[in-house]
Formats: C-alpha cells, structure tokens, sequence
C-alpha cells in the first residue's frame, strides 16, 4: 500500500499544494519553516484521524479560513483490499479545480512518470494496470462542527469513520517524549493505535469526551452552589452513569492494545539494544476497577462517591481514560528516572517499531512509515537502526532540512525507488499561484474603478448643465450653489430628501461602487497594500466573499 498523489488545501501553511510520492523511499528537502512536517501531519490526519501536534482542529486550518482538505490517491494490493465506490453526492468543494490545478504544476512537484494515472478529476476507483486497487480519500478539517470525509467522492462521512483504512506510523523528534514526557503525550499514542485497529474506538474516544464535559460543568455548578443543587445532583446521577459506561470500553479497549504491545515491544527493544533490557510495558488506568473486576461498574460508583468532594472542590473528573498511562519500567522504576536520552529514544523506536509491527499483523497491510526529521537527532548508529527498518516497507516518506541530512540508502533501496522533492520549490509554486492571482484582482479592481470615476465625472458634468437655469430677467439662479432661488426651497424627491444636487452628487460619487467576487478572503488587505509581493508570502486561501470597494472620482491616483 501507498499513497500516490497527496493534496493539501488551505492546511495550515498552505495555500494549495499537489505534490506525486511512489513506492519506496520518497524525501522531502528543504529548510525548518517550508512546510514539511504539515506535509507530514496531514497525512498522520487522514491516517489516523488526529495529528501529534495538537489535540484541536484550529491549528490545522490556514488562518482566515473555514476549512483544510486533505486528499490522497491511495494504492491498495489486489489481493488486500477492496474499497467499494460509495453513492456520489454533491460537495462543496469543486473536484475540477484540484484536476486542472494539478496539471499546471512543475516537473519539480511531478515525477516524471506518475505511479498513478487517476487524478484528482476522477474520483471513480479505478484497477492499475497490475490490478491494485487506487482509492481517493478525502478529508475536510472544519473550524466548526465535525471533520468529514469522503472516499472516491461518495456519502460524506464522518472522519472517524475512515480512520485505519490508510495506516501510517511516524517516526517524529519527540517520539523521545513517550518516554520521558506526561501521560497525555503516551495517550496520544494509544488513542491513535486504538483508532488504527479497533473498530468504533474513535467514536467512544469522542463520545466519553463530551460526556466527560458534561459532568465536569455540573460538579462546577455545584461547586458554585448558584442553582438547584437537587436537580443538579439528579443530573449529575445520569451523567456519571454514562461516563462509566463509555469509560470501562475504553479502559478495556486499551488493555487489549498494550497487551498485544508488550511482547513485540520486548523482543524489538533487545534487537536494538543488543541485550536483555527487562523492560515493562504496561498499562495504568484510573479506573482500576475495570481490570480487577469482572463487573466493575458497582466498584467505580464506590470509588466516585469516595471522590465526591474533591470532584465537586475542583470541578474535575478525577478519573477516567484522561488519566490513564502507559508505564515503562524495570523492576517497578519507571524507566525516565534513571535513563539516558539514547536509551529513551531506543525505547521510543521500539515502541512505534511495535505498533507497526501489530497492525501489520491485525490488518493484513504495512502501515506507511514517516520519519519526520528524525536523522538530525539520532546518532550514526541508531539511524542504520531506523533505515534497516524502513527498507522492508512498501512506502517510506522522510522529511531532511539539509542534503546533508538525507541518510544513504544505496544499500537498502534501488536508485530508482528514492525519490527527492524538494520543498522550496512546492513553496514558490504556491506563492506564484497566488501572486498571479493578486496581479489579477488588481488589474480588474483598478479598471472597475476608472470606469466609476468616468461615469462620476459625467454625472457632474450633466449636473452642471441642469444647474445654469434662467429666470425671466435673463439671471442665472445659482449665485447660491444650489440650483434654487435665494427666499425658496429645494423641491423634495420622493424619500424626502432635501439635500441639494451637488451634495447628492458627492454622496453618490462616495457610495459609487464595484463589487467584486475574489478568490482570497484577505485579497482586499493585499490590493490595498503598495507591495503585493510581499503580501503574498502572508495571503491567506481561497474562500469567496464578497468585497465592496468604496469609488470616488477624488481617489484619481490613489492606492492602486
């Protein structure tokens, strides 16, 4: 399995970025701030529902905008999978935009044979010519609501509903923080091992956090003591209720990963350590009632009475799967007390080398590895380590700062099967992308502007031409300025207004406008800007809006 052709739309650093991998190794280049570990992550989203980096979706999406799209063209073996085409449905997205913009790219972003002839126009599954199966997948990351997702332009889907159809592992410099880090980070990983291999994980994961929420503003509430403490209470009943149920799947959900963990981790830890390290992996839940007990529940009600008031004080769920852990030791020692930064990243290697090697196992496919700058942090020995690994999966995808960075991998790859792409390339394509587009928008907003200070200028010109009036003594009456007789008063027009003609005239020379659709939520920032290259390298995505520009034929010259 591999994924083909990846697609990142308004995904934090980028505006639009198409981009070709293949099978094998594939390398990304360029210097710290380009984009490549976003590259990275989006991939890690698509995979697994979630990213590394941060638990919010915000983060994810371009500033300014809405929503981020992730898309892939993913190549399954035949003989592994089918991924059967869904009812197709309309989007909001327009699939034509990504298929021309994609054939505009530089050689630098394509290869020169795509390992895929699918693009994203098509969104039908199609068979390669040696029978894989090429699937698109597609997710949407909204800044409100849920994040959906499609595959191959069918029913939009929840994202959780994907997530494990596209395994992927990464490898990222803080995977030493597992060891020495807090709970949360070693949560994270066992969230997203859950996600990959145990059905409907994802969707208890989200349900017990909005419960969770919810009984943690009730304990505030009564902290507080500011409403009806009796149904407060009755409310509280409930939701402690559910919380439990939802807890102790998960709570057993993750004793059966960390199981299936533990002897993997063990044997791949010795291969690199080279000797016995009598390390521990076990897993440390709140709720210890869940794997002490065969019915649990009536022992975790025990154990939230007890926890009443200091619940209630703090207005915090004092247990639950939020405070669980994943424990390394030595004869009971957590490991991070006494190890050394090179034995906690051996550790941390061993870790993600076992989940990678479980899911092999549990879903018939190699996951995609990922080693986001990881070469820069290891040493010469545990780099050899990593690429031995790698050099037995169908796809690895490996994010360098520098070529001097980039491993050698001309004694575990073909030539052929290496591929680099270098990132400050995708970086001025997007600019150029967008500069182009700001060139356009200036050239049409400056003509619509010329045309209302043109019809401007003839207005007050007719304007003049009604005012010079006679009377009948051959007099013009306008020694006032305002086209009537001195002692009378202006005739109303129909709303009532009795503003003279030439101050109607300037209102409507200042409210005189053009509106113009764009392609850039902040395009009217840049156009209003006297250095709109320098704009670009800040612009912000595509969301159409509607911008109204303010013309007077006093303007003549400025701005634009």
């Amino acid at each position: 399995m591999y994924i083909s052709r990846l697609a990142l739309d308004q995904y934090r650093s980028w505006n639009h970025c198409i981009l070709d991998f293949q099978p094998g190794v594939n390398i990304l280049q360029g210097a710290n701030g380009l984009g490549k570990t976003n590259i990275v992550e989006a991939i890690e989203v698509l995979s697994t529902g979630s990213s590394h980096r941060t638990s919010s979706s915000l983060p994810l999406i371009r500033r300014g905008n809405g929503k981020a799209t992730i898309r892939a063209n993913v190549v399954f073996p035949a003989e592994n999978i089918e991924i059967s085409p869904l009812d197709a449905t309309t989007d909001d997205m327009r699939d034509a935009d990504f298929h021309d913009h994609s054939q505009n790219q530089e050689a630098a972003v394509r290869p020169a044979q795509s390992v895929s002839q699918n693009d994203f126009g098509d969104f039908s599954p199609s068979d390669a010519s040696d029978g894989s199966r090429i699937a698109t997948f597609e997710a949407t990351i909204a800044a409100r609501g849920a994040n959906r997702a499609r595959i191959n332009g069918g029913n939009s889907l929840y994202l959780r509903d994907i997530v494990g159809q596209i395994p992927s592992i990464s490898f990222t410099p803080e995977d030493q923080r597992l060891i020495s880090g807090d709970p949360a980070t070693r949560r994270t990983l066992l969230n997203q091992a859950g996600a990959l291999l145990i059905p409907g994980y994802a969707e208890r994961l989200q349900q017990c956090a909005r419960i969770a929420k919810q009984r943690a503003t009730l304990l505030k509430q009564l902290g507080q003591r500011e409403d009806d403490i009796d149904a407060t209470l009755s409310g509280l009943e409930i939701w402690t209720g559910q919380f439990t149920q939802i807890a102790v799947q998960i709570t057993r959900d993750r004793a059966k990963l960390v199981e299936k963990l533990s002897s993997p981790f063990t044997r791949i830890l010795d291969e690199l350590a080279g000797s016995t390290q009598n390390v521990k992996l076990s897993y440390v839940p709140s709720m210890d009632e869940v794997l002490a007990y065969e019915d649990p529940i009536p022992h975790i009600s025990q154990h939230f009475q007890r926890l009443y008031a200091g619940e209630v004080s703090r207005g915090q769920n004092l247990i639950g799967p939020h405070r669980d852990d994943l424990a390394l030791r030595i004869d009971d020692i957590p490991v991070k007390e006494f190890a050394s930064n090179g034995e906690m990243w051996t550790m941390a290697l061993a870790l993600k080398m076992a989940l990678h090697e479980v899911v092999t196992q549990m879903q018939g496919l190699k996951p995609l590895v990922i080693l986001d700058d990881v070469f820069a942090q290891l040493d010469e020995h545990r780099r050899q380590q990593i690429l031995e690994f790698a050099r037995h999966q169908d796809q690895v995808i490996i994010t360098v700062a520098a070529a001097s960075d980039i491993p050698d991998i001309s004694n575990i790859a073909d030539i052929d099967k290496q591929r680099i792409i270098d990132v400050s390339a995708l970086v001025e394509q997007d600019n150029d992308d967008m500069s182009a587009l700001v060139r356009q928008l200036q050239a049409e907003v400056k003509t619509r502007r010329e045309s209302a200070q043109s019809q401007a200028q003839s207005r007050a010109q007719a304007s003049t031409t009604s005012a010079a009036d006679f009377d009948g003594t051959g007099v013009t009456v306008a020694e006032n300025h305002s086209g009537v007789p001195d002692g009378a008063s202006e005739p109303s027009n129909s709303n009532g207004n009795n503003k003279s003609q030439p101050e109607r005239l300037n209102e409507n020379e200042k409210s005189s406008s053009s509106q113009l659709t764009i392609g850039r939520n902040d395009a009217k920032e840049h156009l209003e800007s006297d250095d709109v290259n320098k704009a670009v390298t800040s612009a912000i995505g595509p969301q159409t809006i509607q911008v109204t520009t303010t013309v007077s034929a006093k303007q003549e010259g400025e701005r634009l």
